[in-house]
């Protein structure tokens, strides 16, 4: 019997699990399956981003390739104010750069933001996204999502120049593969003066028509009107600025997806030469108090417009995890506010608020 027993011990020993107090002991160990981000990641360590890549990691290389050329051109106007640079992750994956000039001798505050967020959508606002999209999974109740945008906004020093904004984003929802399953670009850029200079606004709206028509001819026309009607204040009866280009939810019944990313890399390419002419005709201009004190108002406008009623800034505080100084990043370094302020009867300042009232078909 005492043989047996032996005999019974040299065989292949089963591998040991010992269960303690929330402790498990044993050769092998059970890990989680790496996430959406983790895989993506991991993909552009070892493969790079090619044109064959997801068309998510193509259009985080775009912003970011964009926003450094941006910044480079920017800091050229003001070599002395050094842009801060700062680099942040979301614990759920994903992260951005910020980059922000404060008290330069061009710029009050000019932001330069990319960011990227993996995350969850739960089913009410799955429901909600299917209204625009139909190509959404109805039958699920949460979905894997990724989004990805450069956002900039340049508030000048001079009240001659103009205040600009930037934004061009891509959002798709996933299977839990990471396989994309729906899919839309949204965007656009538009200018905000205190002091209105036909010029400007001229060769502001004819750079972005010229990148639209390169894709198709109504686009100009039908997102100049977009945009007028997005950035419209309606307790204030006015519009922020005087326009350019707004657009969303763009996707497969609009276009193919390479067709409208060409699109969207035209028109951020179309930044630079439709605005730094305009920035630098008038940073140098001379100024007064008068023209100070309307421009803080016009500032005041552009905070209230922000706060109550941009999609954008709603949607990014909302967001797990969001990185509040990048979503406020926005907002000018001052603003004024003065109770029952009225424009004097043909002044500059009245001529501004006309076309405010009324927009203007430019080109």
């Amino acid at each position: 019997m005492k043989k047996e027993k032996n005999e019974g011990r040299r065989g292949i020993m089963a591998p040991r699990i010992r269960l303690g107090v929330g402790v498990l002991t044993s050769p092998l160990q059970l890990t989680e399956a790496p996430s959406i981000a983790d895989r993506d990641t991991l993909q552009k360590r070892e493969s790079g981003v090619t044109e064959k890549s997801p068309m998510r990691l193509r259009m985080e290389a775009l912003i970011k390739e964009k926003q450094g050329e941006i910044v480079a051109a920017l800091q050229e106007l003001d070599p002395a104010t050094k842009f801060r640079t700062d680099t942040w992750s979301r614990p759920a994956g994903g992260g951005g750069i910020s980059c922000v000039q404060q008290d330069g001798s061009v710029f009050e505050k000019a932001g330069v933001n990319t960011s990227i967020v993996y995350g969850t959508l739960p089913r009410p606002a799955i429901e909600k996204m299917r209204v625009n999209h139909k190509a959404i999974d109805p039958d699920v109740d949460s979905l894997q999502f990724f989004a990805a945008g450069l956002s900039l906004v340049l508030h000048p020093k001079n009240p001659n120049a103009p205040t600009v904004h930037l934004n061009y984003r891509y959002f798709e929802t996933m299977d839990t593969e990471g396989k994309c399953n729906a899919w839309w670009f949204g965007g656009g850029t538009d200018l905000t003066p205190a002091y209105l200079y036909d010029e400007d606004a001229i060769h502001f709206h004819k750079s972005i028509k010229d990148a639209c028509d390169k894709h198709d001819r109504g686009y100009y026309p039908r997102f100049k009107q977009w945009c007028d009607k997005y950035f419209y204040i309606p307790h204030r009866q006015e519009s922020r600025g005087i326009g350019g280009i707004f657009f969303d939810d763009l996707d497969v019944e609009e276009k193919d997806q390479e067709q409208l990313f060409s699109f969207v890399k035209d028109c951020l390419s179309s930044f630079l030469p439709g605005y730094l002419p305009i920035i630098t005709r008038r940073k140098d201009m001379a100024f007064g108090e008068r023209e100070k004190q309307w421009q803080q108002l016009r500032r005041g406008r552009y905070v209230e417009f922000n706060l109550v009623h941009d999609r954008g800034t709603s949607f990014g505080l909302n967001t797990p995890s969001a990185r509040v100084e990048s979503i406020l990043m926005s907002l000018p370094l001052t603003a004024r506010w003065m109770y029952m302020h009225e424009a004097e009867k043909g002044s500059r300042e009245e001529r501004i608020l006309n076309v405010l009232k009324q927009p203007v078909e430019w080109i």
